[in-house]
This record gives structure tokens, sequence and C-alpha cells, in this order.
């Protein structure tokens, strides 16, 4: 029976309810000799001959019998199995598993009720982890598209940039350095600085574009969480390098101010995420297209970040293209 097929038995079991070698052929729309051929090929499987010949009718031999209600039983749990593939199928379209950094946790919650709004069936899974934690679950395809700053150095990594993302020193309202303009990076030089934590995406960017120009970090503090920070400066406990993104709030409520600092802010860039051999469903691909096309503008928008676009670009990354309002960033 290892070689019997599905078309056989479906054969088989319009020939036994039709108890008609030409019915069953005008039913399943072939040659009365492809049918005789189909129950050949099954008989010989088998071993036993399913049907016996007494005069000009055919009856179904006891193998027959059982083999009929076996068959059955196989065409629906194929049916069965038809049905389920083709619910995960349309599952499979509009799933939505995203990663996002820490500090897109802030914003992108707007973005994808903007996004869920036109595309209201989709199903969204969302992780907010840091860089390291984020590009593992790409290799163990458990998310689908990771947004985050900067370009993984793995070739097997799509990555494509949609926005810029600066970075500025933040302080106290009440911090001596508050208010100055152009302070030299010297004088920050005694700062204790409230850091990310190594493998962050903000660790990642303070290291290459700040901590490379400017060495080595007096006493800092290392804090797994940017709120922790925020409220950790807020108290006086020192200075931090955050994402722009991240601050909204508190400037505006006048918790945080960012110093003017030579050679900021620093800008990168935003970037949309996936492993190159990944085949995105249909709503992933809505979702990576949506932020190529919008995604700048509503970032700009939602944190309001165009006064550090404004700025002179510092040495280090700079975005490249133009932002939301239509300013050419400079690219030195």
């Amino acid at each position: 029976m290892k070689n019997a097929t599905l078309r056989q038995l479906k054969t088989f079991v319009t020939v036994a309810r039709r108890l008609s070698f030409s019915r069953a052929a005008e039913e399943l729309h072939l040659t009365q000799p492809a049918i005789s051929e189909q129950i050949k090929q099954l008989e010989s499987h088998v071993g036993l001959p399913l049907f016996e010949k007494l005069g000009k009718k055919i009856f179904l031999t006891t193998a027959g019998e059982e083999m009929l209600n076996y068959s059955h039983e196989i065409i629906h749990q194929f049916r069965l199995a038809e049905e389920a593939m083709e619910r995960l199928r349309e599952s499979a379209s509009l799933s939505l598993r995203i990663g996002v950094i820490t500090a897109g946790g802030y914003l992108f919650p707007h973005l994808l009720a903007n996004f869920m709004q036109r595309h209201s069936g989709v199903q969204l899974d969302v992780a907010v982890q840091n860089r390291e934690e984020l590009l593992q679950r790409l290799d163990d395809n458990t998310t689908d598209i990771v947004v985050m700053i900067g370009v993984p150095r793995n070739p097997a990594i799509v990555s494509e940039s949609f926005a810029p993302h600066p970075f500025v020193i933040v302080a106290a309202p009440d911090h001596p350095l508050a208010g100055q303009r152009d302070i030299a990076l010297s004088a920050l030089v005694n700062e204790r600085f409230l850091i990310r934590e190594k493998g962050s995406d903000t660790w990642l960017s303070m290291k290459e574009n700040f901590v490379n120009r400017f060495g080595k970090l007096h006493a800092p503090l290392e804090i797994k969480s940017t709120e922790a920070i925020k409220q950790a400066v807020m108290a006086g406990l020192g200075v931090s390098f955050l994402s722009a993104h991240t601050i909204g709030f508190e400037i505006q409520a006048g918790l945080l101010t960012v110093l003017d600092i030579e050679g900021f802010p620093i800008v990168d860039n935003w970037q949309v995420v996936h492993r190159a051999d990944k085949q995105l469903a249909p709503a992933a691909l809505a979702f990576k297209q949506f932020l190529l096309d919008e995604g700048a503008g509503h970032l700009v928008r939602l944190s309001n970040i165009d006064q550090w676009l404004d700025t002179k670009a510092p040495p280090g990354k700079r975005i490249t293209g133009s932002n939301a309002t239509g300013r050419t960033l400079a690219t030195h």
C-alpha cells in the first residue's frame, strides 16, 4: 500500500459509489480505460481484488468494502489537512512579527497604530529589546522585521535606512552647563555619564560616534533602562547620551535639558532590517514599505526632532538625504 496515491483512492471511491466504471469516468471527466488503470494499480498495491463482476454489474469484494471505509477516512483527513493549510496561509499572510529597539518604544506604537488603521486584519506581534537580542531573534526566526539603528555587520541581513535618528547629551535643568552655547567636549571630561548597557543601539552609537572621539568616560554608570537613566539625570546623578526621540516629553516639561555640545547632535539612521533569505509575508512587506515611504515623516512629526536636525552635522556617521521638512542634511 505504500505506493497508493490519493488520486487512486478518490477514483476507487467514485467507482464504488457509482458501481460503474463508465459512470465514474463521466463524473471524473476521464476515459473509462484511465479509470480501469487507476483501479488496477490500486489493486496491485493492495494485493487483492477490490471489485468483482457478475454479469454486467460490478460489486465490491470483502477487501473492497474494507478498503472503502479506510479510503473515506484517508480522503477526509486530507481534506482537513488542506483546510488547515489554507487557514495557515491566510494567517501567515496577515502575520507581522516586529522587533523594535528600546529607543523606538517611545514612538513606534504611534507608527504601528497608523499602519494598523490601514491594515485592520493584521495579526501583530511586537518585541521591544536591545540590539543584540533583536538580532538573535532574527537568527532564531522569531521575528520577521527589526527596526534599529545602524547597519548590522552581517552579509546575511538586509538593511535599509528610512529616517534620521539624532542623539544628544542631556542633563538636569540646573546643571552648570545648561544654557551655555557651543560647549567644548573637554567640558564633559569630569562629568559622570549614565550609559545604556553593552549590546544596545544607544551604547553602540555612543561608542562609535562619541567615545571614540571623546576618550574614556569619567566614572560611567551602566543602566539597562532609558527611563531609569532619565530619572537619574533629573536627580543630578550625571549626564547621558540619549536618543532625541526618547526625551520629547521631559524637554517640554522642563525636566531635562539638552546641552549644546560641539559636534552634536550626532545623527544616525533608523534602519528596517530582515534576513536576506527570509520570504516576508505580505503584511511584513507592507509594513516595510510603509516605513520606507512614510516612516521619516511620522518620526520627525511625533518627536519634534527638527530642532536637532537644523544644527550643523557632526563628525562621524551622518544621515544621507533629506528629512521630512525637505531640508537636506549635511554629509561631509
